[in-house]
């Protein structure tokens, strides 16, 4: 197990600085045409979406320690603030600009459109990862070609309840801790989205009818968050 986690890290690391480096050229080469913003947008999308493709694998076939998934939600949340580069990575976000008129409707728009994209490519490309077979997790992952399974049971109206709920916290702190800029500000979204990450599987438990005392402390909410992404 420590060696998949590892070949993972390798992974997670190769996304990141392949969209680095492919977002940084991207924007010299494109300075003077008007499209740079959205080339980077793209890549920034795909870098997010890759990874996030690999951290589930992570959890979900790799089953391994909740603690440490969290610590590598939180780690590359923080890189991703810190490499996106002007780019939002995140629909719900655009929209907010364009309500802002940071974005005109066109711009934004148009970003939107990229982020959607790039969702889409990286949905074609992490199974070409995978299927090179560089981990143990990868392998068991192709094995059951490449389904991912869901940790939402509950009814419909609560599910999307919770859910609204998340976005609107982590939209809020976005928002508000904007103004701060900056590493802190970066720190504060990356810890919001590591305790929604944390306490959604634990909603989707209790909805279920997991009793509240399984709450009781933190081995147990760990206890709980390895059972839902499983």
């Amino acid at each position: 197990m420590p060696a998949d986690v590892a070949v993972s890290v390798v992974v997670l690391v190769g996304i990141v600085a392949l969209s680095y480096v492919t977002r940084r050229l991207s924007t010299r080469a494109l300075a003077d045409t008007g499209v740079s913003e959205y080339a980077a947008e793209f890549v920034s999308t795909f870098q997010l979406c890759c990874c996030a493709h690999e951290l589930k694998v992570l959890s979900e076939v790799g089953r391994i320690d909740p603690r440490l998934a969290l610590t590598f939600t939180y780690l590359i949340t923080v890189i991703h603030g810190f490499t996106f580069n002007g780019a939002i990575g995140n629909p719900t976000g655009v929209l907010e600009c364009a309500y802002r008129s940071r974005l005109t409707r066109g711009r934004a728009f148009r970003r939107i459109a990229c982020e959607f994209a790039a969702a889409a490519a990286s949905r074609a490309a992490v199974p070409l990862i995978w299927g090179v077979g560089l981990s143990g997790i990868h392998v068991r992952h192709k094995l059951h070609d490449f389904q991912c399974i869901s940790p939402v049971h509950a009814p419909l109206p609560q599910a999307a309840a919770v859910e609204f709920a998340c976005a609107f916290a982590v939209q809020t702190v976005i928002t508000y801790t904007r103004s701060i800029g900056g590493r802190s500000h970066v720190h504060a979204v990356a810890a919001i989205i590591t305790t929604v990450v944390y306490a959604v599987p634990l909603q989707w438990k209790l909805l279920s009818g997991i009793q509240p005392g399984l709450l009781a402390g933190p081995h147990h909410g760990y206890d709980e968050l390895r059972a839902a992404v499983r």
